[in-house]
């Protein structure tokens, strides 16, 4: 699995990132998140599922 955010729909609330800090990078200027570049460890799979639901902009996806 692998992670996007949409930098149209971000609006930096940062939910993702206290979610799922090792998955998220956020922009030291106005906290917009960046997925990770890569696969989503197994194990932190079930907190990318739980960032992707908490992100009110409903601004992140998995991409195929």
């Amino acid at each position: 699995m692998k992670l996007r955010v949409d930098p149209e729909r971000c609006q930096g609330h940062t939910l993702c990132s206290m979610i799922a800090p090792a998955l998220f990078t956020l922009d030291d200027e106005d906290g917009h998140s960046t997925a990770i570049d890569g696969e989503v460890p197994a194990d932190l799979e079930s907190k990318a599922a739980e960032a992707i639901r908490s992100c009110p902009e409903q601004a992140i996806s998995v991409i195929p």
